[in-house]
């Protein structure tokens, strides 16, 4: 993700290179698709960005992986907007001490593929603590091969 990928920021919100990285790494690991079938293809970026019911975070292949993408209702959930999500090392999701156990479960991530049902404690901007619960975290792979990063689906969150 880092040269092909990273483009400008701005452009990834609705890429159809990039949203083809995040469906195509999805199906091809989980057997279904990122997005309804009823969504026309050529409408499936803008829905995923500003549409989709479920937050949904990707980042880089970066020694501290940095987000490259956050669709609005991911930025609603950690309370960032797309410059301040983009810029912030994924790391920062989750406080210190659940740093640890984010890392031991993005290496699990990076050993089998993904991992469905996962449910961590997460931070916003502000501060306050929430549960992601039952997200998918996938690694994302180009046509070629090439690993680009991880994406997250967040379908629900709950109170800390």
């Amino acid at each position: 993700m880092d040269a092909t990928y990273r483009k400008t920021e701005t452009t990834l919100r609705t890429d159809p290179d990039f949203f083809r990285l995040l469906s195509n790494s999805y199906s091809r690991l989980l057997g279904k698709p990122l997005v309804p079938e009823h969504v026309p293809i050529e409408d499936a970026p803008r829905w995923l960005y500003e549409s989709a019911p479920f937050g949904l975070l990707a980042h880089n292949t970066a020694a501290d992986p940095v987000f490259v993408y956050g669709n609005l209702m991911a930025q609603k959930l950690f309370e960032y907007d797309w410059d301040e999500l983009t810029a912030l090392p994924s790391r920062l999701s989750a406080e210190a001490p659940d740093r640890n156990e984010r890392q031991t479960f993005l290496e699990q991530v990076e050993r089998d593929g993904y991992v469905a049902a996962y449910r961590g404690m997460r931070v916003t901007r502000s501060g306050r603590r929430f549960w992601i619960d039952n997200v998918v975290v996938w690694q994302l792979h180009d046509d070629a091969g090439v690993h680009r990063g991880q994406a997250a689906l967040i379908p629900s969150t709950s109170g800390e």
